[in-house]
């Protein structure tokens, strides 16, 4: 239980570090990083399963179209996540990434009731609306829906819900993602050197080894979240998810000095109460109520 806490703190904080490592990788274009990130990544995860000799999932792969059709969905879905919120953070929307990833937990929510049929609970539908309450007033304090939180939470939401139903772990599935991308991420990275549009080529030798360093730097803190589902509730890593858009919006704010007005912290203010009433339901079914009890409405 410590071990899995220790692991998903270690996650979630990788991950809300993000922005430093993606602001270090300014003077190259978002699509290049995606590029890079998808190439190396790549080769990283085929270390990892070479190391712990873990192929034995790769043939059954290739005899199911359907599964594998999933897959491509989710790589789809991944790498438009990928693109976003690396634009978003080298163009100074941190913010704005923050909040659709506090966002995502109440966007699965919504998802599962309009694609699985779930049946939400009154403190769930209550928790959905005060989100939405928070996004329609940022939709009129700004004059615009805030798209890229929107995008974001949709895209993530989507890409959870298409792998909670497949039938790989999480690292055979990114590996399996990273893969399905792979050719069309050299293919293009091939065009740009050919055509001296390759900003890589070009950049300084830190610059470069910072971008080498995509693999592990997406592949490790997904290894610890693995690690940390398998020993801590679910409830507890839901709850510890917050650490990760929490880190993003102190950075835009404090470091980046992007603009928090009161109008706009109004709207957060609706979307963390949001958050705060789904947590308590989640940690009131999963904790204090019996076994026995019946919780599905």
């Amino acid at each position: 239980m410590r071990k899995g806490i220790l692991y998903a703190a270690a996650c979630y904080s990788a991950w809300g570090l993000f922005p430093l490592y993606f602001k270090a990788l300014h003077t190259i274009p978002s699509i290049e990083i995606l590029l890079h990130r998808m190439l190396w990544a790549l080769i990283f995860l085929l270390l990892v399963l070479a190391w712990r000799k873990q192929w034995s999932w790769l043939p059954g792969v290739v005899r199911q179209p359907k599964l594998l059709a999933g897959f491509v969905a989710s790589a789809l879905l991944l790498s438009a996540n990928w693109f976003l919120y690396i634009w978003s953070i080298n163009n100074d929307r941190i913010i704005d990434a923050s909040l659709g990833y506090f966002m995502t937990p109440l966007v699965n929510v919504f998802l599962g009731f309009i694609l699985l049929k779930e049946r939400l609970r009154k403190i769930q539908w209550l928790a959905v609306t005060c989100a939405a309450l928070g996004v329609i007033w940022l939709s009129l304090h700004t004059g615009h829906p805030p798209w890229i939180a929107l995008i974001l939470a949709t895209t993530f939401g989507m890409y959870g819900l298409l792998r909670k139903t497949a039938a790989l772990g999480a690292l055979e599935g990114l590996s399996l993602e990273t893969m399905l991308l792979f050719p069309f991420a050299l293919a293009y990275l091939i065009y740009l050197g050919l055509h001296g549009q390759s900003a890589f080529a070009t950049a300084p030798t830190q610059t470069q080894l910072l971008l080498l360093m995509a693999g592990p730097i997406t592949a490790i803190p997904l290894l610890m979240f693995a690690a940390a589902a398998r020993r801590i509730p679910m409830a507890t890593l839901g709850l510890m998810q917050y650490i990760s858009p929490s880190l993003q919006l102190i950075i835009g704010v404090w470091l980046y000095h992007e603009q928090f007005s009161h109008e706009r912290m109004l709207g957060f203010i609706g979307i963390w109460t949001g958050l705060a009433l789904y947590s308590i339901d989640g940690l009131r079914v999963n904790f204090l109520q019996k076994p026995t009890e019946n919780t599905s409405t």
